[in-house]
């Protein structure tokens, strides 16, 4: 038993990588490369200052020991780091369309991932519920790459819920050096009053480093269907209840408070101007990403 259900694990990550593999070479790694490289500038060394030079850089301690102007030289960073925040809280086994959570969230991190090996890039991942389940430190390589898609596909948490403050605040720690780093999750970590409860930690990890969120959903999470009276239960706490969706009134209060999530989530970025995207389990991702790298 234990056999099968590792060769159909494996079976998974191949199917994966033979299809994101492609997509990476064919579509994504130009504009990943375009959107994401050039946004780190490294020390590379410093020289006499020059008529037009920036003044901002220059390099005080060199200019007293020498007595006379130096500034120090930047350049674009070749290599970059990508670190995959991954949410593998019990809600992303949610799905009613062609796939669940789980698995758009998989072929979507393989997608980057493969991307930045194109790149030349290390690739490193974080996955969390209410607590930080494992962290895989940035290397590059094929196998490595793999390994983080089979922990997207076959990592149980051990804890119930979802925090994406701790897991930002763990990135904020781990990474001394600025990286690329995308959150993935569906993003279902608000209050009672449908605000995100993330914004002190976002706070301080988007000065750290480039930051992007990638939201995936279902559609039956943003609107009910009209299927009677049925019992629903929370996949993260554990509650059940019966709730009657022939009630147009539940299915607009639902509705709005869906929508008020949407809208206060969409506010947080605009203030800390981080690109996000939202992609559905029945949207084709490929066109989504691509016009999120574009936006970029």
């Amino acid at each position: 038993m234990a056999e099968k259900t590792t060769n159909d694990l494996l079976k998974k990550v191949r199917k994966i990588e033979i299809r994101t593999r492609a997509l990476s070479h064919q579509i994504f790694a130009g504009e990943y490369h375009s959107a994401f490289k050039g946004k780190g500038m490294s020390f590379s060394e410093v020289r006499e200052y020059q008529y037009g030079d920036d003044v901002r850089n220059m390099d005080w301690n060199v200019t007293a020991r020498l007595h006379s102007p130096y500034v120090k030289v930047f350049e674009e960073e070749r290599e970059m780091t990508v670190v995959l925040l991954v949410d593998i809280s019990r809600s992303r086994l949610f799905g009613t369309a062609s796939m669940n959570k789980r698995d758009l969230l998989a072929e979507i991190a393989a997608v980057l991932s493969f991307s930045a090996i194109i790149n030349n890039d290390k690739v490193g991942a974080l996955f969390f519920s209410d607590r930080v389940e494992k962290f895989i430190p940035p290397k590059k390589g094929r196998s490595h790459l793999l390994h983080i898609i089979r922990e997207v596909i076959e990592l149980q948490p051990e804890h119930d819920g979802t925090d994406i403050g701790e897991a930002l605040r763990y990135l904020t720690n781990a990474m001394k050096k600025k990286c690329t780093a995308f959150v993935l999750s569906d993003l279902l970590d608000v209050d009672e009053n449908g605000s995100p409860r993330y914004e002190d930690a976002l706070k301080v990890a988007v000065n750290r480093h480039d930051l992007s969120f990638i939201e995936v959903h279902d559609p039956r999470e943003r609107e009910l269907p009209d299927v009677g009276l049925v019992n629903v239960k929370d996949s993260e706490t554990g509650q059940t209840a019966w709730v009657n969706t022939s009630s147009k009134k539940m299915r607009l209060a639902y509705g709005k408070w869906f929508d008020d999530v949407q809208k206060a989530t969409s506010k947080l970025f605009m203030k800390y101007s981080i690109d996000s995207v939202s992609i559905a389990t029945d949207q084709d991702y490929v066109k989504a990403l691509l016009t999120f790298f574009q936006k970029r």
